[in-house]
């Protein structure tokens, strides 16, 4: 057996291996490789660029970039010693939303989901933070319909909504819950359901040396209840017909396959496996027999990964109706002629939507819901719905940043493009005196012609707007 001194690997853990992988070469592979580095991957962000585009302009930095075969937007990314100095997150397209830093294997979800159902309307992401797959379907579904994503920890909400702002994302309603009440709360209402379930994270060792230090059968079984119950909840919540993805980022069968024979067993009738075979050309290599993907890091040099795509047949009995209180919703719809006058005066400034998103008002502020999420008001507590437009004042309107990233429009007279140098300032919180000021007295202000935010002329300079929590010190850009 290779040497597994790098990592620690509890003995139950290697016993559970060796009967999933009884091939002793298989077995050594999925040792040796689970020492190595795990090799780093992006997606691009089409709601922001091409592929194509993508990969011309990040063409002078001399990556490589190695198309990842599940995904047409993903690509494994090595760089030199030099440009290592500068983390990829502070690279400008990385700071602007056009990629997201993804690990290859926790692609397939979404590329299986959208492999069965290329236009859903309505779709939820049961456990979304950091957002990776919720940015990801987004993509998919070019910022139409809608997507309620949950995340349970309080402390990743916060994370969830700022890489959704980061990518320009406008269809999402955000929702803390523990996902067991969704099944009761909003019964056969959406098309198509992600489950990257929780889980003791086998698949994770290659970033994380030390993830099975807590390892144990006995705490995969329990993880495997959570699990049970989340999966039937959202089965629940699916419409018939509906497409279900079921993922973990880990490796053993009391999380995977048995917990879809659970549901099976429970609905018979009702749960029907479709084989993931034909989702890309190099996919039986990690088939089951069932059709599932089981992907171990020394199959394609990933994170360890399970996923599998199930279709609702037909309807199950109900759960019981939730305990908790909605309570009042504290918007109201903006009237006909109010929406006219707010959007012809976002149009001036560059802010355009379209009939995808609908205007709402609470107090001073201008929201923007998903019009497809309108059904499921009052039914569940939102954390946030949509995008925040502006706060409203007696003189106009103060257009919200989250706003500008989604939906700002940049051309010639509303725009003005920052050399590399101003960027740098704006996302350092420092105003920008440019050589030429615009004519008008708001201005989207661009970085390789992607908008960073809005500006205001005040004397000779551009006020910066960019909100304070995203400010960034350090090395920025390209080294």
């Amino acid at each position: 057996m290779a040497d597994s001194s790098h990592v620690y690997f509890p003995e139950a853990f290697l016993a559970v291996m060796r009967t999933l992988l009884p091939d002793s070469e298989h077995f050594d592979d999925f040792i040796a490789s689970s020492q190595r580095p795990l090799r780093r991957s992006l997606r691009v962000n089409t709601l922001k660029i091409t592929v194509a585009d993508f990969l011309q302009q990040v063409a002078p930095y001399h990556w490589t970039l190695t198309p990842i075969p599940w995904c047409e937007e993903g690509f494994w990314i090595s760089r030199t010693e030099q440009d290592e100095v500068l983390p990829l997150g502070s690279v400008a397209e990385h700071l602007s939303g056009l990629f997201y830093i993804q690990e290859a294997s926790s692609m397939l979800p979404v590329c299986a989901l959208f492999d069965a159902m290329a236009e859903p309307t309505l779709v939820m992401d049961v456990a979304a933070a950091p957002g990776s797959k919720t940015t990801q379907m987004a993509a998919k579904m070019h910022n139409h319909g809608a997507i309620l994503a949950n995340e349970y920890a309080a402390s990743r909400v916060k994370v969830l909504h700022a890489n959704l702002s980061r990518c320009g994302i406008s269809n999402t309603a955000i929702t803390h819950f523990d996902g067991r009440v969704f099944g009761p709360a909003l019964p056969d209402t959406f098309d198509a359901i992600l489950l990257d379930a929780p889980c003791s994270g086998e698949g994770v060792i290659r970033k994380d040396r030390d993830a099975l230090r807590n390892w144990s059968i006995e705490s995969t079984a329990e993880i495997a209840a959570t699990q049970r119950a989340l999966i039937d909840s959202a089965f629940h919540a699916l419409k018939t017909g509906g497409t279900l993805v079921y993922s973990t980022c880990t490796l053993n069968p009391t999380e995977n396959q048995q917990v879809i024979g659970w549901l099976l067993a429970r609905y018979p009738d009702a749960v029907e496996i479709q084989s993931l075979a034909g989702l890309f050309a190099e996919a039986e290599s990690a088939l089951t027999t069932e059709g599932f993907l089981h992907v171990f890091p020394h199959i394609f040099d990933s994170e360890g990964f399970f996923v599998a795509r199930l279709r609702k047949t037909a309807s199950v009995p109900g759960c019981p109706a939730p305990s908790y209180k909605v309570g009042k919703l504290p918007f109201t719809p903006v009237n006909p002629t109010r929406a006219h006058e707010i959007t012809f005066a976002a149009a001036r400034t560059g802010i355009i939507w379209n009939h995808s998103l609908t205007l709402w008002q609470r107090d001073n502020e201008i929201w923007l819901f998903p019009t497809v999420i309108t059904p499921l008001l009052g039914k569940v507590r939102f954390s946030r719905i949509g995008l925040k437009l502006a706060e409203t004042f007696t003189k106009g309107y103060r257009w919200q940043h989250e706003a500008v990233i989604a939906l700002a429009r940049p051309d010639e007279h509303n725009s003005i493009e920052l050399s590399e140098d101003e960027a740098k300032e704006w996302y350092r919180g420092r105003d920008i005196t440019p050589q030429t000021l615009p004519t008008t007295s708001e201005v989207i202000v661009t970085y390789q012609y992607t908008p960073l935010g809005l500006a205001k002329k005040v004397n000779n300079h551009l006020k910066n707007s960019y909100p304070r929590e995203l400010v960034r010190d350090g090395k920025l850009f390209q080294a």
